[in-house]
């Protein structure tokens, strides 16, 4: 039974605007956060990119995903402060909506909308091949359909289902890297029962060439390699407005994330490093995991990781559409996109953000078969340096949301920033600092370069524009837009 609406305990998700289905629900779990937070930073990214992370920079491509997780850390850190404090389905857009201005909000979030619908296109065409791969019968695009109508099914059905199929799709990940990782580690000392690998052993992280066998400026290639397997982090922000609790899913996603990074990723790569010498063919070949896998002898370890890689791409086409909608729910409730968007049914599930999330996500689906070379290419590099823009907007947003917490509610407190402003400011520096260096980076029709231009270019039109919508809109504040959103806060149990 639905109980009366309550506000949520910070009070300021974006709610009904006057809509039939009451604003969003409250149907998160615990255990459902808990999930998306962990499985948020394991990408499929990890398990089929990190092999050209590897090749291009040795066992130092450790260093590499260090100083990525270092950074998310920090820039997680800065989110939870915020989002701790004022959670919302439209997390650090809405900070960024009060913090530097309607116009940041607005550019931000759309830039982030744009993102993920790029990635379903991306992430149904990887779980179509494998698909295809199994049942040859029905051809690609039909298994990427088939995969786009049935998640969104489930997450127009309640916002519960969805916290269902991710559960159980992020647990499916949770337990197999760290199988992995407890297996693998296993083999490198020698204690794996019934397995014996000639090629197995700590000395793989110095001999092949040292550590750093194409020097210390691989460190950097390989930052450009591994930074965008990390996105996602920050999707328990955007779900916490729809939590039981929202401020504790925060704090808790938040203080969690060093373990889960420091696991997941480093000590996965690890292990892979440990188990095979960097250099070794079957890597590039077969892929890092595999390759590893197989080096234990392990039966049908590409059918094994095969299966685990599909788990993870559905998990972020899964993840991927409920991202997208909750934020275009978001900037329709602050007046920022079509009043439809923040539109809810019965159950809580804003329909007309998911149905046109999923529309341009076929659309891209459909430029991937027909212009893969052309407008498929501009889309996915236009895209790709989101994730450091995202991030830049977090750091520039809790400089100036901390000192506005501190004045207005200082009890909300609840997560700090460490060595405030000295290492946010720091954070900032490391972030343009790989922007620049991307821009050293030539080779290809998805170099760092082409990425960083193309991206400068959408975003500097989606500025222009938001620029304009505010003018006409008669210089309506920031504030005046987040006081508007609070007014029509509503989440129902």
């Amino acid at each position: 039974m639905t109980s009366q609406p309550t506000p949520t305990k910070a009070g300021n998700d974006p709610g009904r605007a006057g809509e039939p289905g009451g604003g969003l629900h409250a149907g998160l779990k615990n255990r459902h956060l808990s999930m998306i937070a962990i499985g948020g930073v394991i990408g499929a990214g990890l398990f089929v990119g990190s092999s050209s992370g590897i090749a291009t920079a040795g066992p130092g491509i450790l260093l590499s995903y260090a100083l990525v997780g270092t950074l998310v850390v920090l820039v997680m850190r800065m989110l939870g402060e915020m989002s701790a404090a004022n959670p919302t389905s439209g997390s650090f857009s809405a900070h960024a909506d009060r913090a530097l201005g309607r116009w940041a909000g607005f550019s931000i979030g759309w830039l982030y909308w744009f993102f993920w619908v790029v990635v379903l296109a991306v992430e149904a065409t990887a779980g179509a091949k494998i698909l295809q791969g199994w049942i040859p019968a029905v051809p690609q695009w039909g298994w990427a359909l088939i995969v786009m109508i049935v998640l969104t099914a489930t997450n127009l059905v309640s916002v519960s289902s969805y916290g269902e199929f991710e559960f159980w799709f992020a647990g499916i990940k949770v337990v197999a890297i760290g199988a992995f990782i407890v297996i693998g580690g296993l083999a490198v000392f020698g204690v794996l029962p019934g397995v014996h690998s000639d090629k197995a052993g700590l000395g793989n992280l110095t001999g092949h060439g040292g550590f750093l066998p194409h020097g210390p400026g691989a460190i950097l290639t390989g930052v450009l390699l591994v930074v965008f397997s990390f996105m996602g982090s920050e999707i328990a922000t955007l779900a916490a407005g729809e939590s039981e609790d929202p401020q504790r899913a925060v704090t808790k996603s938040t203080n969690s994330i060093i373990w889960r990074i420091g696991v997941f990723y480093l000590g996965s790569i690890l292990v892979v490093v440990s188990l095979l010498p960097w250099n070794d063919p079957s890597i590039k070949e077969k892929g890092s995991y595999v390759a590893a896998l197989d080096s234990l002898g392990i039966a049908h370890a590409g059918e094994i990781m095969n299966f685990i890689v599909l788990t993870s791409v559905l998990s972020c086409l899964n993840s991927g559409l409920y991202t997208a909608s909750r934020m275009a729910f978001s900037l329709g409730a602050r007046g920022d996109a079509p009043k439809a968007f923040a539109r809810t049914t019965s159950r809580g599930v804003p329909m007309a953000a998911i149905v046109v999330s999923v529309l341009f996500g076929f659309l891209a689906v459909f430029f991937n078969y027909k212009f893969p070379d052309s407008v498929f290419l501009f889309l996915v590099n236009s895209s790709g340096a989101v994730a450091l823009f995202v991030w830049l907007v977090i750091c520039f947003s809790q400089l100036r949301m901390r000192k506005i917490i501190q004045r207005e509610a200082p009890e909300k407190l609840i997560v700090k920033m460490w060595l405030y402003p000295y290492l946010t400011w720091a954070t900032a520096a490391l972030i343009v600092f790989v922007l620049g260096y991307m821009l050293t980076d030539t080779e290809g029709e998805s170099s760092g370069r082409t990425t960083v231009l193309l991206s400068l270019l959408v975003a500097a039109v989606v500025v222009v524009i938001a620029v304009v919508k505010q003018k006409l809109d008669g210089g309506r504040t920031a504030e005046s837009a987040v006081d508007t959103e609070e007014a029509r806060t509503e989440v129902r149990a």
